[in-house]
């Protein structure tokens, strides 16, 4: 056996032993070391870099090492192999998985806007924000010898009176605090209650003297990151807001990948593991902190994510999800508590999951389309959630059909050789001058902050800015010469957008042909779903009234270079709205208000699932789409008007 130790930037160590010749990447996977591999260890991205410090390791050289940082140190962990006792850095690089879980500011948050908007919207559409959470506070008499009634009884007894309910149960939970809590308070408490028409059941018991904090969690698994909010139940208030990775991305950066490393022994717990223990559990408790509650006072929960996430947070094999004829296990549960799970909140806080409708098409989509409120409008709208996954749905109040395309992770950063999620340092709008070459960049966060990488808003600025220029031809290939251009030994031409002296990266930030391609199929992903779902409903780009983008895709984009590559048709920029994060904005409202709940259930069995791929023209679509803006340029007639 060999010794490994992962050194960090931040000074910790975590150690590890290896077998003879086991991979280094796997090696650290089952230490619960974050490694980010995206194309799930098979030596595709390059981004599972390590730099060697003290011993051995059998490596090779890739393409993705330069001879400079070979000699450096430098190694892909996924194609190295322990053979004596080593030590690697792992780098604290942007985009890393866990790049820093961010608690937001709530005085200055952007998308605090968005979920007022949405409140608004869904409130305007005949959504009553309300839910069965309440806080009752009755008096009781307290026990004799004349009066021995039973505690549970006695608390029965007056909250029959004192809220008209016909029947009232106690959770074990409560029960065990019944004896203490009502002698403490002299018989005078605070109940947590869940009321149901004239039933009532006791979630919890407070003294009638402390704070009665009722809160509930909504949740946004994502493929590559996870946001979440905590809020107040008695008023709608956000208390916290935060994010971070998900944690199984170090599994693969798509759904396919996860499930494949589900089927193998014991991949499931580790899958389940890898989003309730590394990335929920620790999400959750800093965000209590930040609100300034214990866990315990969450007495609810809701859950957006598509039909894979979801499977992979209930430990439920997702293996036919991906097999056709496409079944998934379920695709609405209302029966799961937070115990369940093992999530740290108040055991029996019932879950909430937002339906899926289809296998690539889940709960995420269609508590972003309860948000986007189409299905209250009589405009055809164009609802785009950019993600791992793209997700779509077209409609209005009469009628919405959806439907799903693999984009990959470009546009959260994923496949991106200096690609990050829209955090801090994070490059998101970018203008090049012409003649000069030279950007200009805005970057996430404080003012004077260095750039550390690339979100998606701002891949899809620089690859229209570099075509725009004459930089890049219309197959992404680079064709004129200068300071920020550069070759490898392969010949791969590659931008840079700041020198790793003006960066806060171990390296210069550049955009590669590699990663050029790479977003050129995701963004062709995209339009070619549009066109086959239109084409379905023998519907044109003309007739779209309004489009409407969400996802964690930065601050919003910039939609007239999202239509100049050909992501999005070319029609009015006046018709496009940025809408942040969907997902996350309808679970909060479902979270809030069973209405709103009630409302996403009949979204969901109205909602028509288009498979694409039982679609014949899809790929041929595709194809067509991988080409800046497109190989027909007559789908953009205002591109060729300049």
């Amino acid at each position: 056996m060999y010794t490994v130790t992962f050194k960090f930037e931040n000074g910790d160590r975590v150690a590890a032993y290896a077998v003879p010749g086991e991979n280094l990447l796997e090696v650290a996977q089952k230490t619960n070391v974050a490694i980010d591999a995206p194309c799930g260890g098979n030596g595709a991205c390059g981004k599972c870099k390590v730099k060697l410090v003290g011993g051995e390791l059998e490596s090779p050289k890739t393409h993705h090492i330069t001879d400079e940082e070979y000699a450096q140190g430098w190694r892909l962990s996924c194609v190295s192999k322990v053979t004596a006792d080593v030590e690697v850095l792992v780098p604290d690089i942007a985009s890393a998985y866990r790049s820093r879980m961010k608690v937001a500011d709530l005085d200055s948050a952007e998308e605090l806007h968005i979920f007022e908007k949405t409140k608004a919207d869904v409130m305007e559409a005949g959504i009553e924000f309300k839910n069965d959470l309440e806080v009752m506070i009755v008096a009781m008499e307290a026990p004799s010898l004349d009066n021995t009634m039973p505690d549970n009884e006695r608390l029965i007894w007056a909250l029959k009176d004192a809220g008209s309910a016909s029947d009232v149960s106690i959770t074990y939970i409560a029960l065990k605090k019944l004896a203490e809590t009502l002698r403490k308070s002299s018989f005078k408490v605070q109940c947590v209650i869940q009321r149901v028409g004239d039933k009532i059941e006791v979630l919890d018991v407070i003294p009638a003297g402390e704070a009665a904090k009722v809160c509930g969690l909504a949740v946004d698994i994502g493929t590559t990151s996870v946001a979440a909010l905590i809020i107040d139940m008695q008023n709608g208030e956000i208390l916290a807001k935060a994010s971070t990775g998900n944690a199984q991305i170090r599994y693969g950066a798509d759904v396919i990948n996860r499930i494949i490393e589900q089927q193998k022994d014991g991949g499931r717990k580790k899958l389940q593991d890898a989003i309730v223990e590394e990335t929920l559990n620790p999400l959750i408790g800093e965000m209590c902190r930040s609100a300034k509650i214990s866990p315990k006072q969450v007495y609810r929960m809701c859950v957006a994510g598509n039909t894979t996430m979801n499977h992979l947070l209930l430990g439920v094999d997702a293996d036919p999800v991906r097999m056709e004829p496409f079944i998934p296990t379920f695709f609405e549960t209302d029966s799961l508590v937070a115990q369940d799970l093992g999530l740290n909140i108040y055991p029996r806080a019932r879950i909430i999951m937002a339906p899926n409708i289809g296998s690539y098409v889940g709960g995420d989509i269609t508590a972003g389309t309860l948000a986007s409120t189409i299905w209250n409008s009589e405009e055809m709208s164009l609802f785009i959630d950019l993600g791992t996954n793209g997700e779509l749905v077209f409609g209005n109040a009469e009628f919405m059909m959806s439907c799903a395309c693999s984009a990959g992770p470009a546009f959260e950063g994923g496949d991106i050789s200096c690609g990050m999620r829209a955090t801090d340092g994070a490059i998101e709008a970018c203008e090049i001058d012409r003649e000069t070459m030279v950007p200009t960049f805005k970057i996430v966060g404080d003012a004077g902050q260095k750039p550390v990488g690339i979100c998606g808003s701002g891949i899809i600025d620089i690859i229209s800015e570099l075509f725009r220029c004459g930089i890049i031809s219309p197959k992404g290939k680079f064709i004129r010469e200068g300071e920020r251009i550069r070759h490898d030994e392969y010949g791969m031409g590659s931008y840079v957008l700041a020198f790793k002296e003006e960066a806060a990266s171990v390296k210069d930030i550049e955009l590669t042909e590699v990663d050029i391609d790479n977003f050129i199929r995701a963004k062709g992903a995209i339009f070619s779903a549009i066109r086959v779902m239109l084409q379905s409903l023998d519907f044109d780009v003309s007739m779209i009234d309004r489009v409407l983008v969400a996802g964690g895709i930065g601050s919003g984009i910039n939609m007239k270079n999202a239509v100049s590559i050909g992501m999005f048709p070319d029609i009015e920029l006046e018709k496009f709205l940025y809408i942040g994060n969907s997902s996350l904005s309808g679970a909060y409202t479902m979270l809030y208000s069973v209405s709103a709940e009630e409302k996403v259930a009949e979204v969901a069995h109205n909602m028509t699932y288009l498979e694409l791929s039982n679609e014949p023209t899809y790929m041929d679509e595709f194809v067509a789409c991988c080409f800046l803006p497109h190989t027909d340029a007559g789908l953009f007639p205002s591109l060729e008007m300049k």
